[in-house]
């Protein structure tokens, strides 16, 4: 059968040109006034998965 994408996966990561997954940081959907200015920067860089879960993930979006 033919591999369909999830679409909830696609949404949440992006895979870049050398096959890294990225993700977005948890944490930062509300209550933001009290996390620190320090931690709500960081939180704006898109940190990478590793491992066997980006295996997963590249296989649920029909890549691996």
């Amino acid at each position: 059968m033919k591999v369909k994408t999830r679409s909830a996966v696609a949404h949440r990561f992006k895979i870049t040109k050398r096959g890294k997954v990225l993700r977005r940081t948890q944490n930062m959907r509300h209550l933001r006034r009290k996390k620190s200015k320090k931690a709500i920067r960081a939180s704006k860089i898109p940190h990478q998965v590793k491992g066997k879960f980006a295996k997963k993930i590249k296989r649920m979006l029909g890549l691996a």
